[in-house]
């Protein structure tokens, strides 16, 4: 009886010393804690610094400067502006169309925008070479403006990309000209035109029509037409 009384005294005042180890533990455990959270890693008061990303503004659009490139021309400077609508052109501070929808008659005009390869008058060759130095004077410009829109009475896409801005009226007659598409994103058009103006670049102009590849929604690949236009000049005009 002796030994049982002793065991169960024994067992009595182990509980009783693990129960206050695990509670002066626990109380150790909780009394640190307040002093560990005010030790934060160096790495953590960079976190607020993060700048947004991407990058964008006004001129500087990730996608339309891909498509941009696509179409050989590089916004080297990052101002590009799209010009779907007319409150695209206050955007790029610009003037709105002095009327709108503008016809232009440029059938005298015609004679002098030659097809390359169809007449002596402008080989493949000239034509590619020309067009490449556009698409790199073109890069180098402090500013892009690229109407777009359907050609008249058509559904044919046309970009245009020129550095003509503030100097003259060219990018508002063109967004009078051409008629306004459905709202999508940036995609490569039926008709590129390339128009660089300054007081040193040389009369340019012509076109060229060939059959390129490009996959549709289905996911096959057909061939379709596409048209460049390359006009360089002092001052171009709407009706070349």
């Amino acid at each position: 009886m002796n030994l049982l009384r002793a065991a169960t005294l024994c067992r009595g005042q182990s509980s009783r010393l693990l129960a206050n180890a695990v509670t002066s533990s626990s109380s150790r455990l909780f009394s640190a804690a307040p002093a560990a959270a005010t030790t934060l890693p160096p790495s953590i008061p960079r976190v607020g610094a993060a700048t947004a990303f991407p990058n964008e503004y006004p001129g500087q659009n990730y996608i339309f400067n891909w498509c941009l490139n696509a179409d050989g021309v590089t916004p080297l400077q990052k101002c590009a502006f799209r010009i779907t609508k007319p409150l695209d052109l206050k955007v790029a501070g610009l003037a709105l169309p002095k009327s709108s929808p503008l016809n232009v008659n440029a059938k005298s005009d015609r004679s002098k925008v030659p097809e390359a390869g169809m007449t002596e008058a402008l080989s493949f060759d000239t034509f590619d070479e020309v067009t490449q130095r556009t698409k790199d004077a073109l890069s180098l410009s402090v500013a892009l403006y690229c109407p777009e829109g359907h050609a008249p009475n058509t559904k044919f896409g046309v970009r245009v990309i020129t550095n003509s801005g503030k100097e003259d009226t060219l990018v508002s007659d063109l967004m009078a000209y051409l008629e306004r598409m459905p709202k999508r994103d940036p995609t490569s058009q039926s008709v590129t035109c390339y128009v660089l103006g300054g007081p040193s670049c040389e009369e340019f102009a012509g076109y060229a029509i060939e059959e390129v590849e490009e996959q549709t929604e289905d996911g096959s690949r057909e061939a379709v037409s596409v048209a460049t236009v390359v006009i360089t000049g002092k001052k171009p005009s709407l009706k070349r």
